[in-house]
């Protein structure tokens, strides 16, 4: 029965998504974001199907001083690659929706699924290649330091906080494979009476169920993008990168703050409920893209610090950290329990 009709809704969504893939070839797929105090809006990089764009320039010559080389489209084979097997699904789509056949169905999803491993395998390797092979006569070379930036999320090299996220183009990509998955399961429990799903797929489709429920579960941080995000009590833009707090709820949202008068604040006022609250984070001072959670944290209270809201605490990730500081902001060390009460 694996030549089983799919439904006119599946069919319909399967046009849907194959229309949808063409917008890919005119929206930027990826997006690498880097900050840093001398670049207060910050940089940007926009990776299309088959080109760069953004400020390439100017992140090719931060790039020659480290040794990193130049960023060009012309020494890309997936640039012209690219555009072909984005078609190529476009294509194979709009013919499943066609032929409606439930096994074409099967086959374009592990297909689709299989691409987009692929793709990202591709993009790590090229990270890694451009932040690893790096010039040894360069003028700037920090013993074992590596340049290479996150395949999906934030990561600190040296004073820059780079941002590695999916742009317009890439949730398109995600949502076009929710949807096929989505459309392959209801057909089989359409007809799991008479037929089972291919082995390989059933482990798919557990796979991916699994790692949704987990993320989903998570409290993690997120990173404070300094300039971008608001403080949620004074609704003003966080632009201190030493003194930001941050709430992450039971239900994995995320309060942001820039100051520890505004965290203490907005916990008192009980917009969220405390059993709401499953982890409070503070910005390290020493290292102000990294955020530490209050169970480890070490807090030190100065008037020295002129925090954004005269909170005035700082935090650090160590006891000897804390002490560091205490010649240059002289103060007292405080534990969040104290400052709760």
């Amino acid at each position: 029965m694996n030549n089983h009709k799919i439904t006119t809704l599946t069919r319909l969504l399967l046009f849907v998504c194959g229309l949808g893939l063409i917008a890919v070839l005119f929206t930027p797929i990826w997006r690498i974001d880097l900050q840093a105090p001398q670049y207060p809006e910050g940089l940007k990089m926009f990776i299309h199907a088959n080109k760069l764009a953004g400020d390439i320039t100017i992140i090719n010559g931060l790039n020659h001083y480290i040794g990193m080389k130049a960023l060009h489209a012309d020494d890309f084979v997936e640039f012209k690659m690219l555009p072909g097997i984005i078609v190529f699904f476009s294509v194979l789509f709009l013919l499943t929706g066609i032929v409606g056949w439930r096994r074409w169905t099967n086959i374009l999803c592990l297909l689709f699924i299989a691409f987009g491993i692929l793709a990202m395998v591709d993009f790590w390797r090229w990270e890694y290649d451009y932040g690893h092979n790096l010039n040894p006569d360069a003028a700037i070379i920090v013993p074992g330091m590596a340049y290479q930036p996150p395949l999906i999320g934030f990561k600190q090299l040296l004073n820059f906080g780079a941002y590695s996220v999916p742009a317009a183009g890439g949730w398109i990509f995600v949502t076009v494979g929710c949807i096929l998955l989505t459309c392959v399961v209801y057909e089989w429990r359409l007809v799991r009476k008479r037929t089972t799903l291919p082995a390989g797929l059933q482990l798919l489709v557990t796979g991916i169920a699994t790692a949704s429920m987990l993320s989903g579960c998570s409290t993690e941080a997120k990173p404070i993008q300094i300039g971008r995000d608001n403080c949620e009590f004074c609704k003003m833009k966080i632009s201190d990168n030493r003194f930001g707090a941050e709430i992450v709820t039971v239900k994995n949202k995320v309060y942001k703050f820039d100051d520890a008068h505004c965290i203490l604040s907005f916990i008192r006022s009980n917009t969220i409920a405390q059993k709401e609250i499953a982890t409070v984070y503070f910005t390290n001072f020493n290292m102000p893209h990294e955020l530490i959670r209050t169970d480890r944290v070490h807090l030190l209270q100065s008037p020295d610090f002129k925090s954004p809201m005269n909170g005035n605490i700082a935090a650090f990730a160590s006891e000897d950290s804390l002490v560091g500081m205490l010649p240059r902001f002289s103060g007292n060390k405080i534990s969040w329990e104290d400052m709760l009460r």
